[in-house]
């Protein structure tokens, strides 16, 4: 019972050193993170996540998360309209990762500059997420290189013909001229509020 609190406790640890960093420490600096005096002790903690399937290693032999570090609890819903009643209560846990990508391994972010999409809610600043690989279907948002300049437009098809068009009036049809490759389609749209 004490190792499994131990491994959470290291696991807490990686995890806020993850979320700051935005990369996994190193040996050296799990030393220092987590208050012991060698390596050795760090390589039992890694493998105890390792054998929890917390964290694995990759082909390089360098770590990563099997499982998301940064789940948050699902309490219910809101209404956004008129306030409901109803009390907070935890329905679930749920990781904004899993929830938002189905296939990480074909996505990436990309964050957003200009004003182009505000019709679809896409401000300048926002996070997109982008799925290589998916087939473009009449409507999607996706990313793509038109005559060698990258946009963020709304794919269409018609008699044949496609073009790009944005989500601002202020903005023309696209239409390329020599060349239309897309990169991936829009699957979420991520905006903070507040730092």
């Amino acid at each position: 019972m004490k190792e499994k609190r131990t491994v959470q406790i290291v696991k807490k640890q990686i995890a806020s050193f993850f979320r700051e960093r935005k990369r996994m420490p190193t040996y050296e600096e799990m030393v220092a993170l987590l208050g012991v005096k060698s390596k050795s002790v760090v390589h039992f903690w890694v493998g105890k996540l390792v054998e929890a399937d917390i964290l694995e290693r990759d082909s390089g032999g360098r770590l990563a998360w099997k499982q998301r570090p940064f789940s948050i609890p699902l309490v219910g819903e809101v209404a956004a309209g008129f306030p409901s009643p109803e009390e907070e209560e935890l329905r679930d846990v749920l990781s904004l990762d899993e929830y938002l990508v189905a296939r990480p391994e074909a996505s990436f972010l990309l964050q957003v500059s200009g004003d182009s999409m505000i019709g679809e809610g896409i401000m300048p600043g926002d996070l997109v997420i982008v799925e290589k690989g998916r087939e473009p279907k009449n409507g999607d948002v996706v990313i793509a290189e038109v005559d060698g300049e990258w946009t963020m437009k709304t794919f269409r098809k018609e008699k044949g013909e496609v073009f790009l068009e944005a989500a601002n009036p202020n903005y023309p049809l696209i239409r390329p001229r020599q060349e239309l490759k897309l990169a991936g389609v829009v699957t979420a749209v991520v905006r903070k509020y507040h730092a």
